[in-house]
């Protein structure tokens, strides 16, 4: 009896992925529920579960070829021997000339890309899993020929400084696939800037009020919650009450039509090795503190082992962005369509202000918020923005519902 191993539906704003890494061999023992394969897609990476016990008798599409949702990409046979399976009339790789032991040939888009340039794979060095040739290295192995070619053509860059000798310029390149998730984020950016009317605007808050509320009971809120309380629990709230207040800022544009929501679904930005990322808090009016700081440790979590579903990334009426944790001091975030608004949070930095008449340091920081001036007048951004500049500064009658 044999199993298909399908991959997962994909949503309708995802219209394939790329196999990334198969943790498995055709000939090995799996068992059901066994992470067996990763697929990337434009938002996540996926993790293909084993739907059966039994051998991985064939596996149809190989690292770095391209899926589509429900497509077959593997078989596991329930009654197999444990026997590998070589997929025939494929030519064997070798990592170099004098490797010993076979290793599996190159996938569909790795041998045409071979076949389009005339390469011998056996001068290609491998860096894939068991050896297997990826489009990288035939694209670093390409970057190898064109450099050689030109050293022949041309004499070394020679810089010559007065009173010191001849140095001769080393000036490396390296060229790499650009990531799927990496390709969306381009595209995604390139097409607010074309498709919307971003204008931002910019104001700032004393953070010396959730500083001395964070310093009085964060050991108090960490022992009876079990996270940590940071600052961006605290714009979550007065971003999803300010929301409340300026329905406009929680509209979208639908065709001719101008959607308002209501809810406050908040996408929070974090940084994994893959690139940025923004999960989504639900219905983040109804959240206390504690919740949307354990909702953002576990989304935290899930990103950095790429472990994030396309639920967790899909919709959104609002953002928010810290780059402040790298240490940014002022920035023009960029929309995230079809959302009309994105926050932006930086450094907290001390500064002198005047209170009173009097100057005064207080621990200030810079917040950005960009809208799409089609459906947001500068009128609504300001004051929206001062909403939440107010709330920040007064916490307490955030929190109590003043």
């Amino acid at each position: 009896m044999t199993t298909e191993i399908r991959v997962p539906a994909l949503p309708e704003s995802v219209s394939d992925g790329v196999v990334v890494c198969w943790h498995k061999q055709a000939g090995d023992m799996i068992r059901r529920d066994e992470a067996l394969v990763d697929i990337e897609t434009d938002k996540v990476v996926l993790e293909v579960p084993a739907p059966a016990d039994g051998v991985l008798e064939e596996i149809l599409f190989m690292d770095g070829d391209t899926v589509i949702s429900d497509q077959v990409i593997g078989v596991i046979n329930a009654n197999g021997s444990g026997r590998t399976v070589m997929p025939a009339a494929e030519t064997i790789v070798r990592t170099d000339s004098s490797a010993t032991a076979e290793s599996h040939s190159p996938g569909p888009a790795v041998r045409k890309l071979i076949a389009e340039n005339s390469l011998d794979p056996g001068h290609i060095k491998a860096t894939g899993k068991q050896g297997r040739i990826t489009k990288g290295d035939v694209l670093s192995h390409l970057d190898s020929q064109q450099q050689a070619a030109a050293e022949k053509e041309s004499t070394p860059v020679v810089r010559l400084t007065p009173g010191l000798p001849e140095i001769e310029e080393d000036r490396p390149q390296k060229r790499v696939p650009m990531s799927r998730l990496r390709a969306r984020v381009a595209e995604r950016l390139l097409q607010a800037t074309q498709g919307t009317a971003m204008l931002t605007t910019f104001n700032e808050v004393n953070m010396a009020p959730i500083k001395a509320l964070r310093e009085k009971h964060r050991d108090a809120f960490e022992q009876n919650h079990g996270v940590r309380l940071g600052f961006m629990s605290f714009f979550v709230r007065a971003a999803a009450e300010a929301l409340k207040r300026h329905p406009d800022i929680n509209a979208s544009i639908d065709g001719d039509d101008v959607v308002y929501h209501g809810f406050c679904d908040i996408g929070v930005a974090i940084s994994t090795d893959r690139g940025l990322v923004v999960p989504i808090l639900r219905n983040a009016e109804y959240m206390s503190l504690a919740e949307i700081e354990t909702d953002i440790l576990e989304f935290a979590n899930k990103g950095r082992s790429g472990k994030l579903s396309m639920d967790d990334l899909t919709g959104g009426t609002f953002s928010i962005t810290n780059g402040g944790v790298f240490g940014s001091m002022l920035s023009t975030p960029i929309l995230n369509p079809p959302q009309s608004a994105i926050l932006g949070m930086h450094k907290i930095q001390d500064r002198p202000v005047v209170e009173d008449g009097v100057i005064v340091i207080r621990p200030i920081m810079y917040l950005a918020l960009t809208y799409d001036h089609r459906i947001v007048d500068g009128k609504s951004a300001v004051t929206f923005l001062k909403t939440i500049v107010d709330l920040l500064e007064d916490p307490a009658s955030m929190l109590l519902d003043l």
